[in-house]
């Protein structure tokens, strides 16, 4: 089982690679900063990219706009929550 730092550090990877953030670094991206609209210039159409990108490789389904902005309000909200969400299922 991963834990949320593990989990933030293969995110950080995932969404740069996913959403080919060429500038970025995984040091650039801090855990706590907002997500979205924060200073990665992801936006709503890089979430949905995102959000097939959990579904895919965590196995997790983020299926409501409200559960959305929450989990996406920062990586470690994001890794908490597929951490979570897969232990539920375990």
């Amino acid at each position: 089982m991963s834990t949320v730092e593990e989990t933030i550090k293969e995110l950080k990877g995932k969404i740069i690679a996913t959403l080919g953030l060429l500038d970025v670094t995984p040091d650039d991206m801090k855990d706590d900063d907002p997500l979205v609209g924060g200073e990665t210039g992801i936006d709503s159409i890089d979430v949905l990219e995102l959000v097939m990108m959990i579904e895919k490789d965590y196995g997790v389904k983020i299926d409501s706009k409200e559960l959305g902005a929450k989990v996406f309000a920062s990586v470690r909200t994001l890794a908490t929550f597929i951490l979570q969400a897969r232990a539920s299922r375990a």
